[in-house]
């Protein structure tokens, strides 16, 4: 999904307002404590501090990453026995945070410390881990505050984290109503200093924004909060610079939806590139996919997206959406057969994945968006046509019990997660090779038939 369009997900007495990958509220009260937890691991890593070296009163917060959890549940206490309980939230959707110390502490005394810990919770509001170790807070007034959000993303830092779609991604201020992106062209050095109006200005009112447009060349941007008003809460943050250059040469490209865009588990984006199957390839590919593609959408934006930079092979993985909806197959397949034709037209070898199966049960649940009732045979029909094309068969990977995706793989029953993932890029590693030769070959074969008819 792109753009600003958010879901709106009942689900046991909590109500998330989301993008398909980045919640924007989980509007619930704290649910009953489940026995369960008890035998689940605690989450770890958890930053402390110390009476030398205190934090702010608005201190960011962090721990290890779980890629098990939706949301997270934060407590705070006065004790370390962890009986007197001044704080909860579960409006955490990173593993960072930060504690709006004054809005329930406001006259805690120097020197004294606080106490927090954390939980992984599912999309239901189940614990998924055991809250964590108690963790020491010092806090005092003299340091001074984060005044600006902090963006992590790690763009063009390995296999699958250059995208031509951009997701921006950064740790929210305690007390914003919404933030503003400004996108510039050039890196972060030049940005500013040649006194050029951003590119884009853009608004969100969570913590990340997929972009719509295609982000051809090197772009800084930087984020900052905004009050209720639409005032200015603090300062910008740093200038961040990404690279999508044609200059760099990309010998492999993959094309397609959200699958291959990357995130799931419903709460990771593309920026979460543990959920990118793209990461687990052994060799570099741009991502061209984006987030809400049908078919039909994927092949709108062939000559645009691809051309400029001209892979000698692409990847192309798309249809899914189009199938679940209702879209009849032999639409899909033309879709596929005319992305074939224009990148063998424009020397490109072209290698399809089949489409793997999809949990309808899951997606209703998760998206509250129903699926035709004979996807499977749809899904077959597609599936059909690619095997008789240059492909890798990444569905036969899947271990599927009567043929529908299982929780276990997939959360909302349409993006993999991350063990779903490594299943799509060890297939991928697996049959590269024999791909390759195939989709080469083919293009061979047409620039022959090509350069016989027009003797």
């Amino acid at each position: 999904m792109r753009g600003k369009k958010y879901w709106q997900v009942a689900a046991l007495g909590a109500v998330l307002a989301a993008g398909v990958f980045g919640a924007a509220a989980w509007h619930a009260e704290p649910r009953a404590e489940q026995s369960c937890a008890q035998d689940l691991p605690p989450l770890t890593g958890l930053r402390e501090t110390s009476e030398a070296e205190p934090a702010s009163c608005a201190p960011l917060l962090s721990w290890d990453k779980d890629t098990q959890a939706v949301v997270y549940e934060l407590e705070v206490y006065a004790d370390a026995a962890g009986k007197h309980r001044l704080y909860r939230t579960r409006q955490v959707y990173t593993n960072h945070y930060q504690l709006p110390v004054r809005d329930f502490a406001a006259d805690w005394p120097e020197g004294k410390p606080l106490y927090w810990r954390v939980r992984s919770l599912g999309f239901d509001g189940e614990p998924v881990s055991a809250y964590s170790a108690l963790a020491v807070l010092y806090t005092s007034a003299r340091v001074p505050e984060l005044d600006h959000p902090v963006i992590f993303t790690r763009d063009d830092a390995g296999n699958g984290t250059t995208l031509l779609y951009p997701v921006y991604d950064w740790v929210g201020l305690a007390g914003a109503a919404s933030y503003e992106i400004e996108l510039y062209a050039g890196g972060a050095g030049q940005a500013l200093a040649n006194g050029l109006p951003p590119v884009a200005v853009l608004h969100a009112d969570v913590t990340e924004l997929y972009d719509a447009e295609p982000r051809l060349g090197t772009y800084s941007w930087r984020v900052r909060a905004l009050d209720a008003a639409g005032a200015p809460l603090g300062t910008w943050s740093p200038l961040h610079t990404f690279r999508t250059e044609p200059a760099d040469q990309w010998e492999v490209a993959v094309l397609g939806d959200s699958i291959s865009h990357g995130g799931g588990h419903y709460s990771f984006s593309p920026s979460d590139f543990e959920f990118s199957w793209l990461s687990y390839l052994d060799f570099p590919a741009l991502n061209l996919s984006a987030s809400g593609d049908l078919s039909s959408m994927t092949r709108a934006r062939f000559l645009r997206d691809v051309l400029p930079f001209h892979p000698r092979y692409l990847m192309i993985f798309t249809g899914t959406n189009s199938l679940r909806a209702g879209e009849d197959p032999a639409h899909v397949i033309d879709d596929l057969e005319q992305m074939k034709l224009l990148a063998l037209s424009h020397g490109i070898a072209p290698i399809f994945l089949t489409l793997p199966p999809i949990n309808p049960k899951n997606i209703a649940h998760v998206f509250d968006e129903p699926t035709v009732p004979d996807w499977q045979a749809r899904f077959a029909a597609v599936n059909s046509y690619i095997l008789s094309q240059a492909h890798i068969d990444v569905a036969a990977a899947f271990v599927c019990p009567e043929g529908v995706l299982p929780t276990e793989l997939a959360l909302d029953g349409l993006h993999p997660d991350v063990d779903g993932k490594r299943i799509i890029g060890a297939c991928v590693n697996e049959h590269w090779d024999e791909a390759k030769s195939d989709a080469a070959e083919q293009l061979e074969d047409y620039q022959e038939e090509r350069e016989g008819a027009g003797r």
